[in-house]
């Protein structure tokens, strides 16, 4: 909604005075090129960096804040001294006349050549003041949604490296998985081949383990894509080499974040960005006002002239004018149009009140969904956390139980499937509350995003 509104606030002012641009970069108009990569045990922090740089969004972004900039000089130039210079050089077959008392006169001469200089300097003149005036908002517009490109992109790289981080953890949960899988298989082999018990466990602890690695295969699959999709919300080469190391403590660690705090509209970038909108609009109110005012220029001129009816004698007579002056121009009737400009302006200036007010509630919706969120991921975290330990307590308990003749292997395949499924979902959790804590963030407007 705030993007949309400052767009079509900037057009507006274009086609009054200053620019005839778009939305967001300030560093180089340079294309960016990709030979620089991350390679190994990336972390976020480097990624979100790489991301800041060669993401092609925030680089359109900040080429258009070049754009922008550009657009807002070469309107500030008409303050600047105009000068000009034209030249002609013509033959009249027919040389026209005018009528002096009954005898007609030639006005000129059959050849005739000259050239003219002006020069101006504009005084007053309302598309320049308000150019000059507003060139600050402008540029401050711009920036404003660079910044609002970047906490989107930071957000978007963060979810795709917890992603990434949670899928490896997942296949190593499956690794190990499929190590006590084997050797379940192996136990229950050695005991059917020595006729302690029928095939019937041999064959179970073959279908698991299947399960098993069909499992891990899918979730490889899924890491793949997983890194396509940090590759791509990072603007990163698809072919270039990109590790990440998963560290589980660390994403626990980072998955904390004070619940007491309260929204703070002024944090959030489309605040200030609807701010800047409502001081535009302003200036663009400003500018439909000074309509009535006249425009002031001092003005120069110098012509030359030669004549003469044969071509090679043209340029033998020389006949010279200039002058200097002011020119007012003041519009005096226009049926109305003004005044309407000017009513059409302060309706554009009060509909920002509602703007401001639907922004507080979407935000404050927003801030309230995603910390209900965070809250219950939490919470969830740390139950599965616990059914973890117990699950992996559970398991060890009914492995020598069964090893010990107590426990049938339909019981051990079960403790397994449940360890296996506690410590997946363990981590599915992880990464729910690393995503919730990244909406609150954005919601509060503390998204690091530099």
């Amino acid at each position: 909604m705030a993007s949309d509104r400052i767009t079509r606030l900037v057009f507006r002012v274009s086609a009054v005075m200053i620019v005839a641009a778009v939305g967001p970069l300030t560093a180089s108009s340079e294309v960016p090129t990709f030979a620089d990569t991350i390679g190994g045990n990336a972390s976020l922090q480097s990624c979100v960096r790489y991301a800041l740089v060669h993401q092609p969004s925030v680089n359109k972004s900040l080429l258009d804040e070049e754009i922008v900039d550009r657009a807002i000089s070469s309107r500030i130039a008409d303050w600047y001294p105009q000068l000009s210079f034209n030249a002609y050089i013509q033959h009249d077959p027919q040389i026209p006349v005018s009528v002096a008392g009954g005898t007609p006169i030639p006005t000129t001469l059959a050849n005739s050549s000259g050239g003219l200089l002006t020069l101006t300097q504009t005084l007053f003149n309302r598309d320049v003041l308000l150019a000059s005036s507003t060139a600050s908002d402008v540029r401050r517009s711009m920036e404003q949604q660079t910044v609002e490109n970047k906490i989107d992109v930071v957000a978007s790289v963060s979810k795709a490296f917890y992603a990434v981080l949670v899928t490896q953890q997942q296949l190593a949960v499956l690794d190990d998985d499929i190590l006590r899988l084997q050797r379940s298989l192996q136990d229950a082999f050695d005991e059917y081949k020595g006729g302690v018990v029928d095939k019937t466990d041999y064959k179970r602890a073959t279908i698991s383990l299947n399960n098993a690695r069909a499992e891990r295969r899918e979730t490889e699959e899924l890491l793949k894509a997983r890194y396509t999709d940090l590759r791509n919300q990072m603007g990163y080469p698809p072919d270039a080499k990109l590790k990440l190391s998963a560290d589980v403590s660390q994403m626990e660690r980072e998955a904390f974040l004070d619940t007491t705090q309260n929204v703070r509209y002024e944090k959030r970038v489309e605040y200030r960005l609807l701010e800047t909108q409502k001081r535009l609009q302003e200036a663009n109110l400003s500018y439909a006002e000074w309509g009535f005012l006249p425009s002031l220029s001092f003005i120069g001129n110098y012509t030359v002239s030669y004549m003469n009816a044969g071509y090679p004698d043209l340029y033998r007579s020389r006949y010279a004018s200039s002058f200097v002056g002011l020119q007012l121009s003041l519009p005096i009737l226009e049926g109305g149009k003004r005044w309407q400009e000017i009513k059409e302006a302060r309706l554009e200036l009060d509909r920002y009140d509602y703007e401001f007010m639907a922004l507080k509630n979407s935000v404050n919706a927003e801030f309230v969904n995603a910390m209900a969120n965070y809250k219950s991921d939490l919470n969830n975290y740390r139950v599965l956390k616990e059914n973890v330990a117990l699950a992996e307590e559970v398991f060890e308990t009914i492995q020598l139980q069964y090893k010990a003749g107590t426990k049938t292997y339909l019981e051990l395949i079960t403790a397994e499937t449940d360890l296996r499924s506690a410590q997946i979902n363990h981590t599915n959790a992880l990464y729910e509350v690393l995503s919730s804590k990244l909406d609150v963030q954005k919601a509060l407007g503390t998204l690091p995003y530099e």
